[in-house]
């Protein structure tokens, strides 16, 4: 299950995948793009995807919208590979689906919020897809120890957008920082922005980021 929506006239030619957060749906991000000051040209497809119920183990177990389970606090107990896996087939196959409806891949923003967030770091840095973009809010990276066997290069030189809140009890700082050093540690291009907000997003934020859309699909 999945929202979508067009922003522009006339057939999408870009499309942006948006992936929410832990116990949300697909609902959340939608009212976003109004307040993202996007350009009247390119026509861009939102894909809100809605993440499965799945139990959490943190949460008791208890039945909840998931990317994947998370057992405990730490980064090691946030990675659940098996579930990462699989919501990484699904992004997969939501780019396929794209591009099969005439965009290509080069014209697609990979974007997420809090566990949707740590599914665009990993997809794009594992795909064969070169994307025009990867936007991250208040997330983190599983698997850094890995990266260097795992990552493909077909993003190498696509720009990521990194934004974080200052405050964020969460999903500290700490781990959204820890992302952006380990892209520069392997020469991907990342702006990164912190604002003074807990885990959430907030108008100066989302006004930025339309601005980095603006500037990605430009290109």
């Amino acid at each position: 299950m999945s929202i979508e929506l067009t922003h522009g006239n006339g057939a999408a030619t870009h499309a942006i995948i948006w992936l929410h957060g832990l116990d949300a749906s697909c609902n959340d991000f939608p009212p976003v793009v109004p307040h993202l000051g996007l350009n009247d040209s390119p026509t861009i497809r939102f894909v809100f995807p809605q993440a499965p119920n799945r139990p959490i183990t943190i949460n008791g177990g208890m039945q909840m919208p998931g990317w994947y389970d998370i057992k405990g606090m730490t980064i090691e107990g946030r990675q659940d590979r098996q579930g990462i896996e699989e919501s990484y087939a699904l992004v997969e196959k939501l780019i396929d689906e794209q591009i099969a409806q005439g965009i290509p891949a080069e014209n697609i923003i990979l974007a997420g919020f809090s566990q949707g967030g740590v599914i665009s770091y990993y997809t794009a840095l594992r795909t064969q897809h070169k994307l025009a973009g990867v936007l991250t809010m208040s997330t983190y990276m599983v698997f850094t120890d890995q990266l260097e066997q795992e990552r493909s290069d077909a993003n190498l030189q696509t720009p990521f957008f990194a934004s974080h809140g200052t405050h964020d009890p969460v999903v500290t700082l700490d781990l959204g920082e820890h992302a952006v050093e380990t892209l520069k540690k392997y020469d991907y291009s990342i702006e990164w922005k912190t604002y003074p907000m807990e885990h959430q997003v907030v108008m100066e934020q989302i006004q930025d980021i339309g601005t980095w859309i603006n500037k990605c699909f430009s290109s």
